[in-house]
């Protein structure tokens, strides 16, 4: 049998704690709790979890900077969950190395979508099972450098690409437009946020069925985009 997932979950919300402890156990999760950064901390060191679920506003330190003392030693998988009107407070977040984050309220079902996302995302990158890589119809492979839709070849240029690759190797992550930027363009690349907007639509173009309602190329609006397998 595998071994069942285990999840840190760090939120001085009792209540919240509780939805989490009753939903993810009910899917047979191992969950272990932390109300403040520091418990938080001592228990990811000791369980070493599959993922960890973070509330940004914690009591005793900022949740971004809880990301980015773990970003320094593990590439563990962070949930973040955030207020409806932090969005600034999302984006420093993913880009201080975290993988996703939930608005509160939400439901179970898109609460275990998205650790499933990560999961799998996780597997795919311990493995190495990223050579080859479909969603929809469309096949991106790494080793040849190479995308096809139905079989047949798609061009496109290099920034595209570059900017396709980093999506498909994060599939399921908020990516910033920062981080974006910063893959496709390099460092100091803020100036040309305007050049992101326009490739990701020639991305749409070439790889949705319906670039005007795009289900793979996901905008995640004020913060960035996400690839949905």
């Amino acid at each position: 049998m595998n071994a069942p997932v285990r999840i840190v979950v760090i939120e001085d919300e009792k209540a919240i704690r509780r939805f989490l402890r009753m939903t993810l156990e009910a899917e047979g999760i191992v969950v272990a709790e932390a109300e403040t950064g520091r418990e938080g901390l001592a228990e990811i060191g000791m369980r070493r979890p599959d993922l960890v679920i973070l509330d940004l506003g914690l009591p005793d330190m900022d949740g971004v900077e809880l990301i980015r003392q773990l970003r320094a030693w593990t590439p563990l998988p962070v949930l973040v969950l955030s207020a409806r009107s932090d969005e600034a407070q999302k984006v420093d977040a993913l880009d201080a190395g975290a993988d996703d984050y939930l608005t509160k309220p939400f439901g179970s079902s898109e609460l275990m979508a998205r650790i499933r996302a990560q999961l799998r995302r996780r597997g795919a990158d311990d493995g190495e099972a990223d050579a080859v890589f479909r969603f929809g119809t469309i096949v991106v492979d790494f080793p040849a450098r190479t995308v096809t839709r139905d079989g047949a070849p798609v061009h496109l240029t290099p920034i595209e690409y570059k900017l396709l690759a980093v999506l498909v190797r994060n599939a399921g992550k908020v990516l910033t437009h920062t981080q974006l930027l910063r893959e496709a363009w390099g460092a100091g690349s803020a100036e040309r946020s305007h050049y992101l907007r326009i490739y990701m639509g020639h991305l749409r173009q070439k790889l949705e069925t319906d670039p005007a309602r795009p289900v793979h190329i996901l905008t995640e609006t004020g913060v960035g985009y996400r690839l949905v397998a």
